[in-house]
């Protein structure tokens, strides 16, 4: 049997939301002033490129660990673009896995960053269906 994720989201009034995650944290959706909130918690669409980036990036950092690996520092960037008609969408998103460090092991950075990306991470098999998406592997020597 597939397992089901469950979350409930709260409204705190005004714009404001609190939603619960399966691990038993809890975290504020708002809007911004501009669409009539306060800004005092995360927005939606923003938190889908954040689902994206820590999909991936657990991935990585458990094959990097498996591997012993050594990474001074490890950051996904992503940016998304809107679609203008509304309700907005991405269309596009751009994903740059940024790995710092001393004689890092290229080959295997990008066989983890490939693993997650075409094999792993069902975010971005979920981002896949609904928008083009690009990456790249970005190496930073210290």
């Amino acid at each position: 049997m597939a397992s089901t994720n469950h979350i409930t989201l709260k409204w705190l009034g005004n714009m404001a939301f609190e939603s619960t995650n399966p691990s038993g944290l809890t975290f504020r959706i708002d809007a911004s002033p501009d669409d009539g909130g306060q800004g005092e918690g995360l927005r939606p669409k923003a938190l889908m490129l954040s689902s994206l980036a820590g999909c991936s990036g657990l991935d990585i950092a458990s094959m990097v660990r498996k591997m012993k690996l050594e990474v001074d520092e490890f950051r996904v960037e992503v940016y998304g673009d809107l679609t203008e008609s509304q309700p907005q969408a991405y269309e596009a998103v751009r994903v740059a896995f940024h790995f710092t460090g001393r004689d890092l092991h290229r080959p295997k950075l990008q066989r983890a960053v490939d693993l997650s990306v075409e094999k792993y991470c069902g975010v971005i098999r979920m981002f896949r269906e609904f928008a083009t998406l690009e990456f790249e592997t970005v190496f930073h020597e210290a």
